[in-house]
């Protein structure tokens, strides 16, 4: 096997996987509760910037949720892959876009950082991108009872559940990337279910089951799944015996610099200090 450059981003995921399993997902009749809500949210966001967009892509979206949400306020949205392999660039020209949109797909990608600067290279001057991704505590409550299950049966830990970016982290990833006006925040979704296998089919009917490169390649055992199962219920369940799943929703929106966009304060330029507003604030009271 041929190493990887010591600059390249760590391959945490398994893409071609991914891509057998939303295929799957796809023929078994796809979960798409997230999705929906997520296409609604994204049209709410967008209205409450007062422009329309011409030319728009949406990048690595599993449906056509987005683009049909978004329909009535963008003249073109055409739909964007993410490449299977991390060596393929984005098929995104430079500066061609005023939108780029994406939703649950960026969490996937190995090369967050190189991704989100290839979107903001393909952006006009005061384009606008805006993402949602899973990050924080989605699914906590899965990944604790895996463990306990597997500590206690196997006496050991194999990776099931994908980490998912920081909040803060994320933010300085749009930085990074170029981005102005950079802001990040969170909505966090409770689903009840009857059981955690009713869970685990949702995830497979949504294309999100394991794809770590560093996932077990052996099925896991029933005992270890039937005791994951238990702990989820004795831990995570609410009193009519439904258990919760927490996705965390975390969404980022960035702007391609532009002349006309608000600009910091340059350092120095204040015309009060700290001190004298502090000073002032106490007078008032």
């Amino acid at each position: 096997m041929t190493p990887s450059p010591p600059d390249a981003a760590p391959r945490l995921f398994d893409r071609t996987l991914l891509r057998v399993r939303q295929d799957r997902a796809a023929r078994m009749g796809p979960a798409t509760f997230l999705l929906d809500r997520i296409a609604e949210d994204m049209a709410e966001r967008q209205s409450a910037v007062l422009r329309d967009f011409s030319e728009g892509v949406d990048i690595g979206t599993p449906g056509d949720q987005v683009r049909a949400a978004l329909a009535a306020r963008v003249r073109r949205l055409r739909p964007v892959a993410l490449p299977v392999s991390d060596a393929e660039a984005l098929e995104l020209e430079p500066a061609s876009v005023d939108l780029a949109v994406s939703a649950l797909a960026l969490h996937f990608v190995n090369d967050l950082p190189g991704t989100l600067a290839q979107i903001r290279r393909a952006l006009k001057p005061d384009g606008l991108f805006l993402a949602a991704l899973m990050g924080g505590d989605t699914l906590t409550e899965l990944r604790q009872s895996f463990a306990a299950a597997e500590a206690e049966v196997e006496g050991g830990l194999s990776p099931r559940v994908a980490p998912f970016a920081d909040l803060r982290d994320l933010g300085g990833l749009l930085q990074r990337a170029g981005f102005a006006l950079p802001v990040t925040d969170a909505d966090r979704i409770v689903v009840r279910y009857a059981d955690a296998f009713a869970l685990m089919q949702d995830l497979r009917r949504m294309g999100a089951t394991n794809i770590l490169n560093e996932r077990r390649r052996s099925p896991s055992r029933r005992a270890t799944l039937l005791r994951m199962a238990q702990v989820y219920a004795e831990r995570f369940a609410d009193a009519d015996g439904r258990i919760r799943a927490t996705f965390d929703v975390v969404w980022l929106s960035g702007w391609a610099p532009h002349a006309s966009q608000q600009k910091p304060l340059k350092p120095g330029s204040a015309k009060m200090s700290l001190e004298d507003a502090v000073k002032k604030a106490g007078e008032r009271k």
